[in-house]
Formats: C-alpha cells, structure tokens, sequence
C-alpha cells in the first residue's frame, strides 16, 4: 500500500480513537496520537498492536485538553486531524462545566492549532446527543443533520449539553476564524462492537449490564446504534471526501430499545446470555428507583422516547456501508467475554 501522510488522532487511549488510528493505519497513513499522560503509551500500543502491527508508523504525544500546551507540536506536519478526545463522565458530574468547559474550549484548542498549522481538514467527534434531544415528543420521523438539540431543554443531561455546545461553538468559531480550515463532524449514536482495552464507551455497559444480569428487567430506554468499526471508517471517509467540507453525518444505524438488544443477545451468545433479562420494566419501577439514584434520575426523561435518525446522507455522499446493529451487539459481547470484562 502506498504511503499517505500523516494524520492527528486526538484521544487515542479512547474506544473510537483507538479504533480511528487502525483505520488509518490500515488504510496506509501514518498516524500521531495524544494522550493526557505518556505513562499509558505503552498500554495503549499494546491494545492497538493486537489489531494492527504498528512498527513505527505511530507516535505519541502529550495533550491535555484544557491546556494549550502539547497541541501545536501535536499537529506540526499533519494533513488532517480526527479530533475525537472529548470528556465522557463516568458518573454524574457536580455541574455542566465538567462537562462543557473542555468539550467546547479543547475543541477549539485543537482548531485553532489544525489553522494556525497549515491542516487541511478537522473531523470532529460530535454525537446524535446534538442532534436529538429537546423536543417535547417522540418523533416518528428520523432526525438528520439539519436537526439541532436545544441544550436549554429540560429533557438533556450534562454530557447532551456538552455535546451540543462544543459543536456550537465550533462551527461558530469557524464561521469568524477559521480562514482556509475545512471541518466536518462525525455524529455518533450509541457506539458498540469490539473493544481493545479497558477503555470503552459508556455505551458498551448497555450490552455488559445484560450479560451480567445486574439488571431485573429493560428500562424502556433505546438508542440508534452504531459499531465503532465503521464509526472509524465514518471519520476517515470524511477526512478527505472533497464533499464533506462543512457537513455533519450522522453516524448511526437503527433505534434498538433495550429490551431488542437483550433479545439479539438471547438469540445470538446461546449459554453465553441466560443472565439476560428478557421482559421490560414499568417506567413507574424506574422513576421509583430514580428518586434514590440520581444516575437513574438523570436518564428518566428518556423512558418511552424513540429518537431515530437517518444515516443516509453518509451513505449517499461518503458511501458508507456500516453493519447491522445485531452484528456490532454480538461482536461486543464476545469482546467482553474475550477481554474477561464479563465472565462466562
């Protein structure tokens, strides 16, 4: 394969970073990568390398994204940058600034360096929490790119507000600083399929939190699923498509409510998933649990809500070809069971 340039990954320690830099990788570009601390490089080479051998074809470097340090030496030399690192609360934060303050100023952070060094084009990691939230109903109709979440809506958490103003701010930005820079945002829905280390999205304990059986029954919560595999193949058709330029996709494939993921599970791991519960919870159950849990709490307004989306704008414009929900379940479970996350 003939040798590309080279290209920034920021946040390759992630669960869609990592999975950005083998696509990358294996499409013949040499990568870059930023990690908060070095003392993770080799852990991180070590979970990359069982997918893709990686010689020398990747680097390491030190970024942080509330701190400029690190970020113009990061992206020196670059073609393109994947700015994918963005903070993921692994429980509820005190207030929205935990949240937003390094989402939207480390999104503008790698911005303005990817300018300020001559990068032709930013793909920036954004979600479907930008897209879907803050109406009063469940839409029938799929959502598209031309949909916005109102982050003053009562119905969004800390981490959709995030979201939704880092994306904001960044076409903001663009709009008034962003001279020759191109950008496109990839917007994920709930992402699965195999992880590489520990890790992993916080969408990856929908199918953990089944196998395990640490639940009595579904909530009737439900997501647009994706796989990261093709998630990484989104980022890298948007990086050079001449047609992305100052577009959004999104990256997502059918609604699942918890309950059909339990019941691909059931069907697909045999022995593997007697633990997973089969029939659904009453709302009225949750919001009884809602009111001592403020994890349950913070996600109560989204009993009973379908937010489909359309991926047909990356299908069409990109070609992308992502595969089914059932296969990016299965090949998550199994990666669980693999890494020993969940036991058999």
């Amino acid at each position: 394969m003939a040798q590309q340039g080279e290209v920034l990954v920021s946040g390759g320690s992630g669960f869609i970073g990592g999975w950005c830099i083998i696509a990358l990788l294996r499409a013949g570009w040499r990568v870059r990568t930023t990690i908060r601390s070095l003392s993770r490089e080799a852990e991180v080479r070590a979970w990359l390398d069982k997918e893709e051998k990686l010689g020398d074809r990747l680097s390491f470097h030190c970024a942080d994204l509330m701190s400029d340090a690190g970020w113009p030496a990061a992206v020196d030399g670059c073609e393109y940058v994947l700015h994918v690192a963005s903070p993921i609360p692994s429980s509820l934060p005190k207030n929205d600034d935990e949240l937003v303050i390094p989402a939207r100023d480390g999104t503008l952070r790698v911005l303005k360096a990817a300018r300020d060094a001559g990068v032709k084009r930013v793909v920036i990691t954004s979600s479907t929490a930008a897209v879907t939230y803050g109406v009063e109903r469940s839409r029938t109709a799929p959502f598209t790119e031309a949909d916005w979440t109102d982050p003053t809506h009562k119905d969004t958490s800390p981490y959709i507000r995030s979201k939704t103003i880092a994306e904001r701010a960044a076409w903001e930005w663009l709009a008034r600083e962003g001279g020759s820079l191109s950008v496109a945002t990839v917007n994920p829905g709930a992402v699965l399929g195999p992880i590489l280390g520990k890790d992993f999205s916080p969408s990856v304990q929908i199918v953990q939190r089944l196998l395990e059986g640490s639940m009595p029954g579904c909530p009737r919560l439900g997501f647009p699923l994706v796989d990261v595999r093709d998630i990484a193949d989104l980022h890298v058709r948007a990086m050079t498509h001449p047609q992305a330029d100052g577009q959004r996709f999104l990256g997502a494939c059918d609604f699942y409510w918890m309950s059909d993921v339990a019941k691909t599970l059931k069907a697909r791991m045999g022995a593997a998933a007697r633990k997973v519960p089969v029939n659904e919870l009453p709302d009225f159950m949750v919001r009884l649990v809602s009111m001592m849990d403020p994890t349950v709490r913070s996600v109560a307004f989204e009993l009973g809500r379908a937010r489909p989306v359309s991926n047909a704008k990356a299908k069409t414009v990109l070609g992308w070809a992502p595969r089914s929900n059932d296969d990016a379940i299965v090949a998550c479970a199994e990666s669980l069971r693999g890494h020993g996350i969940v036991k058999s």
